[in-house]
């Protein structure tokens, strides 16, 4: 198969789909990778090292798009990258397009055979695609909010973990998840009070077992949101329904009871954001207040720390973009029903039922 590998054009992107080991398992199985000249370079690899494993350097984008079969990214495909694809070319990558129709539009307009990483599941019920970056956003939802708590950058000005006789502040964190996990991790690190929300019985139970009385856990619902985000300091929203958009657990009015400065981290945003003022971010410029609330909502956060996220992508990416191109994608997608939940268009169909749902299109459900 060729298989073409595209520079990320998203505003502080630096993330790459293949490292060159990745690279060196394609070529050595017999495929042919093309390399977008610098594809790898903000995550820390360059092209010589690509070049020495196999790959062809190529500086023309649209040439890699019309030579190869299958585009390995890292993000969605922005507007002025979908002139270039073509009927029946896979695209292996995170879509996120339950919150956004005009790119689930354009993919089934061209009958493009699209699999996302944020749908692939596994034989233990995760989603072993997502996982590595859930933790990494999780982590950083913790750090940027600590560091945009700082009153230079616009926050209270409060130290999260305080000091001695003076009160720690207060994390919520909003959906126990694997990002609320990490979240959480980092913010019980620094020393904050933290409180976590779940609709899930046993996952409260898992974090009582885990953190013990380092951690505060309720029930997620309209009373015990509102109670918590009126005395919370950073506010962290970390719900996923897999493939749909986020449910938005906090409207505009209920801002005004925030304290003033505070501030709010939307990790859900790549699937519209779980806040009903969120909107998409990018690092250059990553904040902006509504009702005197400081607002994070860097849709690709883990691309600040482009090698540690390349490394963890890629270690989980590499095994089925392999199956797809040693098998084909459609006796791989027979072969693994893990690999299938991932397919979310297919030959003009939107073919993953969540997203379907989300975006108000018709879901059409295909076998191999």
């Amino acid at each position: 198969m060729k298989i073409g590998l595209i520079k990320e054009i998203k505003v502080h992107e630096y993330r790459v789909g293949l490292t060159p080991s990745c690279v060196e398992a394609y070529v050595q199985n017999g495929h042919t990778v093309y390399v977008e000249k610098d594809a790898g370079v903000g995550a820390g690899f360059e092209d010589a090292e690509y070049k020495a494993v196999g790959a062809i350097i190529e500086e023309d984008k649209k040439k890699i798009f019309d030579e190869s079969e299958m585009i390995v990214k890292v993000k969605e495909p922005l507007p002025e990258e979908y002139e270039y694809f073509h009927e029946g070319q896979i695209l292996y990558t995170y879509l996120h397009i339950a919150a956004d129709k005009p790119q689930a539009q354009m993919l089934l307009e061209k009958k493009v055979k699209a699999v996302a990483y944020e749908t692939i599941t596994s034989a233990e019920g995760g989603l072993p695609c997502l996982t590595p970056m859930s933790e990494i956003a999780g982590r950083l939802a913790a750090q940027e909010g600590a560091k945009y708590l700082e009153k230079p950058f616009g926050g209270r000005g409060v130290l999260l973990g305080g000091v001695p006789g003076v009160q720690r502040g207060n994390v919520v964190i909003i959906g126990g998840g694997i990002v609320g996990l990490n979240a959480c991790k980092m913010a019980v690190g620094l020393g904050a009070n933290v409180t976590v929300l779940d609709i899930s019985a046993s996952r409260l139970a898992f974090y009582d077992d885990l953190f013990g009385s380092q951690v505060n856990t309720l029930f997620s619902n309209r009373a015990n949101i509102l109670k918590s985000i009126q005395e919370a300091d950073l506010v962290i929203g970390a719900v996923l329904i897999p493939g749909a958009a986020a449910p938005k657990l906090i409207k505009e009015e209920d801002l005004k009871t925030m304290k003033k400065n505070s501030v709010i981290v939307d990790v859900a945003i790549d699937q519209g954001g779980c806040f009903e003022t969120s909107k998409a971010t990018y690092h250059d410029n990553p904040t902006y207040v509504v009702n005197d609330v400081v607002h994070y909502c860097v849709a690709n956060m883990p691309g600040a720390v482009s090698l540690t996220s390349t490394l963890a992508l890629t270690a989980t990416t590499l095994r089925h973009g392999l199956n797809i191109a040693n098998k084909g994608l459609e006796k791989a997608l027979a072969d693994d029903k893990h690999l299938l939940n991932g397919l979310n268009t297919y030959d003009g169909k939107l073919t993953n039922e969540a997203v379907a749902k989300s975006l108000d299109i018709a879901f059409e459900a295909v076998t191999f």
